[in-house]
């Protein structure tokens, strides 16, 4: 498969601290690839990177073949990534329908087709029924979802999901991962996520990264990951093989 998103030994400091130290990874086009990790282990650092929060002070982004590292973050989601955020960041005094009409916007200024189009991501994300409602009243596994649709609504070829199966119940994690394998399998969307949730993990990515101090400790399969002792020690725990 092709690479749609590489990283070369990319790093960042705030002051003393190393966030992220010479981290690479290669995501093929297509692919749901996880990062796991101890809290503070550089994961959000790592997607404020990719996406353009953030500068990396060392190493390469290359997305698509071109590189990407220390442009804007509205450049970046012109050139096709979206990110969704661990802390949900709807515009909360807005409908659920027009969150999602404006990251339409991006990709089609008639406001009628960007409208068409947040309502097809409405009805696919399980929202549709609520698109009227305000989206400060949503519970949060709808925010989660209303999070999912903003970020898809730029058409984006590669989505970051920070954490968005976070605080979820058991039956919403299973609705989400059923709603991103569906996304995956039928557009090719490839998907770069940020998970805690296991479960999540072994069921929806072929290839998982493993970060601990802003360290790379670990790449590979799921199933070869929750085996691997350094990865056990630091962040699964005994009880999780």
């Amino acid at each position: 498969m092709t690479a749609l998103l590489s990283l070369d030994a990319v790093s960042k400091r705030f002051r003393g601290l190393i966030a992220v130290d010479r981290v690479g990874f290669t995501v093929p086009e297509g692919a749901i690839f996880a990062v796991i990790g101890p809290n503070g282990a550089g994961k959000t650092t790592l997607f404020n990177m990719i996406a353009g929060a953030v500068a990396p002070d060392h190493g390469a982004i290359v997305f698509a073949g071109r590189p990407i590292h220390g442009l804007a973050a509205d450049a970046i989601c012109r050139r096709g990534i979206a990110r969704t955020f661990q802390l949900t960041r709807p515009f909360p005094a807005l409908s659920v329908e027009d969150n999602v009409t404006i990251g339409a916007l991006l990709r089609r200024p008639e406001v009628g087709a960007a409208r068409e189009r947040a309502q097809e991501l409405l009805h696919r994300l399980d929202l549709f029924d609520k698109r009227r409602r305000i989206a400060s009243t949503l519970t949060l596994p709808d925010r989660k979802r209303l999070e999912v649709a903003r970020a898809l609504a730029t058409e984006p070829r590669l989505l970051l999901l920070d954490e968005v199966m976070a605080g979820l119940r058991p039956t919403e994690t299973d609705r989400m991962v059923v709603i991103l394998r569906a996304l995956n399998r039928e557009s090719g969307l490839t998907i770069l996520l940020i998970e805690h949730v296991m479960h999540a993990v072994m069921a929806l990515a072929a290839r998982v990264l493993v970060l601990d101090h802003g360290t790379m400790i670990a790449e590979g399969t799921p199933e070869t990951i929750v085996h691997d002792p350094a990865v056990v020690q630091s962040y699964l725990g005994a009880e999780a093989v």
